[in-house]
This record gives C-alpha cells, structure tokens and sequence, in this order.
C-alpha cells in the first residue's frame, strides 16, 4: 500500500499513463483496423475516468506536498503526451520528493 502522497501519484500516473498507451496502441488500431468501435468505447471511458482520478490526485499531492508550478503543470502536461507519465516518474524519482 502506498505510504506517500508521492507514491500514490506515482502509481494513479502509472496506470493512467499505462491506459493512455492501451487506448492509442491496440483501441484506437483495433477501431480502425478491425472494425471494432466498442475496444476505444470500452477503453476510452475507463481511461476518461482513470484521467479525473489522476488530476484529483494532483491536486492532493500539491496540497500535501505543497508542490511547485512547475510540478503541477508537468504532471498536467504528460498526460497528454504517451509515455509522458513514465519520463515524469523518472524525474520524480531523481527529486527531493522520493526518498
């Protein structure tokens, strides 16, 4: 179980991150390249939500944490971008954040 606010980011980013890939990898491919809408239905909801669960947990580590700028929109920004969450971890790790 996560002890930190900072692990807990660290493991609603991971999936989050993960979910991100799984919709543009094999949803999205599997919509278009097999005829199959219901993957990115599927899959697109449950990242939608994993996404909201993702910016509330932001907002907690900041208020914990008491999170710069500049985490908060890093955190924001990779979400967007796939494996962004992972490259954010990395950093995360190397920071004053994580012991």
């Amino acid at each position: 179980m996560p002890k930190t606010p900072i692990d807990q980011f660290r493991i609603i980013g991971f999936i989050e991150g993960a979910s991100l890939i799984v919709l543009l990898f094999i949803a999205m491919p599997l919509k278009y390249a097999a005829n199959i809408p219901e993957a990115v239905t599927f899959v697109g909801s449950l990242h939608g939500f994993l996404f909201i669960l993702y910016l509330f947990i932001i907002g907690y580590t900041t208020l914990k944490v008491r999170w710069s700028f500049k985490w908060i929109v890093s955190a924001i920004a990779v979400a967007f971008i796939p494996f962004g969450n992972f490259l954010l971890d990395m950093f995360l790790k190397k920071s004053q954040y994580v012991n």
